[in-house]
């Protein structure tokens, strides 16, 4: 891996890495983790988890349906309701390259990367620790997917590092949902220095500095809003654990009322 590219051979990740791989011409990059075995755990949403079609500019990433890999009868397993799924790295990489996910990089390492989703200053846990939440999810969901708060990245992320932001408001972990809010902003921010600078370098050079500082200050290494959180405690901690509280509750309240009809 370098400074302009993770891009790494099938033979150089180990179990536990966080990997990803760019989808729709270079448009998204799509994360999971490698457990090993040519697996990796990934996480999409569950809507579009049994489609066997593939528009080119699907940024929720459908899954073929798991009967259609030849080489391996368990990929694309996930237990019901849950996006979490199981699949082989071929099915996961779909021809695509292999990239490798960064962590504990320097500051000015993190500000050179220019596009976001490669890398944090966060540092990450031991290997066996990162395998067991990753299939501790694959058992039990990692919540309802959202692309801007809780997405792909923000699994691996977690799985990685089991931080957690506690501000539930906002862009989450992902550093690339963090480049698509902040690109715009810094050009919405350095707009009024137009009547300032008139060289268009200038001007540019002061939209990417902040487009950078937004990255940099979005990320899970030096956010202060982050607390760790045990992967057993996590549907808590997400308040998942209420949601399936009051859906028993409900269909409790159901059965009686039929008993008594």
């Amino acid at each position: 891996m370098g400074l302009l590219t993770n891009r790494v051979e099938r033979s150089e990740i180990n179990p536990g890495d966080h990997i990803y791989t760019y989808r729709a011409v270079f448009t998204y990059s799509h994360h999971g983790i490698f457990v090993g075995g040519s697996k990796v755990v990934h996480f999409r949403p569950e809507r579009n988890l049994d489609s066997s079609t593939e528009p080119s500019s699907d940024l929720y990433d459908p899954i073929s349906p798991r009967s259609t890999c030849p080489t391996f009868p368990d990929c694309g397993f996930r237990q019901p309701n849950s996006g979490v799924v199981l699949s082989c790295l071929d099915c996961f990489l779909r021809n695509g390259s292999l990239y490798c996910f960064e962590y504990g990089v320097t500051p000015s390492v993190f500000l050179a990367k220019v596009r976001g989703g490669t890398c944090t200053t966060a540092m990450p846990d031991p290997p066996e620790t990162v395998i067991h939440r990753a299939m501790y999810l694959l058992q039990n969901g990692f919540g309802n997917y959202d692309i801007f708060q809780n997405n792909c990245e923000d699994f691996a992320l977690y799985c990685k590092t089991g931080l957690l932001i506690m501000e539930k408001q906002g862009v989450g972990r992902s550093g690339q949902a963090s480049s698509v809010i902040g690109a715009p902003l810094a050009a919405l921010l350095s707009s009024p220095l137009k009547l300032l600078m008139p060289s268009p370098v200038g001007v540019a050079t002061v939209t990417a500095g902040m487009y950078c500082m937004s990255r940099y200050a979005t990320d899970i290494g030096v956010r202060s809003d982050v607390i760790k959180v045990a992967v057993e405690d996590l549907a808590v901690s997400l308040g998942w654990a209420e949601h399936h509280n009051e859906a028993a509750q409900e269909n409790e309240a159901l059965s009686r009322q039929l008993v008594t009809l």
